[in-house]
């Protein structure tokens, strides 16, 4: 058994004693005598939860939910707002640059095909002026070309692949040819251009002296065209 201090405090019956500032504390024999003491600590802790009794359980339910709907509507701006600069990311086309370089040089021996698919050299036609009809069929280039060329002066066209195309029901008549190696229009290093026809000019020697990316009316190259008959 324990035995009080010397002032009269401590456990007497070996419980622990209460802190003296407390004073004198009295256990009812009726516990419902501290129902109301009870209710008021209840209605402190709601207050200091800052929760209200009846929603309590739901504080954290509904705090998953909100960040849930914040973050589907932060991706769906993020995907649908319009950008000023997407415009700038594409990438702008080279413009078409016409092959002047190859002015001066000579033409490669290329063998072509006829309709028969029977080879052809290319350069035994010389001089001639060769319209490449891979991006453009352009009978009335063709058409106006031949009635411009002088006596002596080749006008051959050139398609892709190994067919050839039906010559014009004139008088006279181009040399129709198809490239099926690609080799001339890889000797210009320029793509075929849909609705353009190109066309090459080149003399006795095998030079090239013209270079039409773009064939044009008459009046563009008929001097040039002349030329090739001296």
């Amino acid at each position: 058994m324990g035995k009080p201090d010397a002032e009269g405090h401590g456990p007497a019956d070996g419980v622990p004693g209460l802190p003296p500032e407390w004073g004198r504390v009295v256990v009812p024999d009726d516990a419902s005598a501290l129902a109301a003491e009870a209710a008021e600590l209840r209605r402190e802790l709601r207050r200091a939860s800052g929760l209200p009794g009846g929603h309590r359980g739901l504080g954290l339910p509904l705090v998953v939910l909100l960040v849930a709907v914040l973050t589907t509507l932060g991706g769906l701006l993020a995907v649908t707002w319009p950008r000023a600069n997407r415009g700038a990311d594409r990438p702008t086309p080279a413009p078409y640059s016409p092959p002047a370089t190859l002015v001066g040089r000579a033409l490669p021996a290329l063998d072509l095909v006829d309709a028969d698919d029977a080879p052809v050299p290319l350069r035994g036609l010389l001089p001639a002026m060769i319209i490449l009809l891979d991006g453009c069929p352009c009978p009335d280039r063709v058409t106006d070309a031949l009635a411009a060329a002088p006596a002596g002066v080749s006008v051959v066209t050139v398609t892709g692949g190994r067919t050839v195309p039906a010559r014009p029901t004139i008088e006279r008549q181009a040399r129709a040819l198809a490239d099926p190696a690609g080799g001339l229009r890889s000797f210009l290093s320029q793509p075929a251009r849909p609705g353009a026809a190109t066309a090459l000019l080149v003399d006795r020697a095998g030079t090239v002296t013209r270079v039409l990316p773009d064939l044009g009316t008459i009046e563009s190259y008929r001097s040039d065209l002349s030329a090739l008959a001296a």
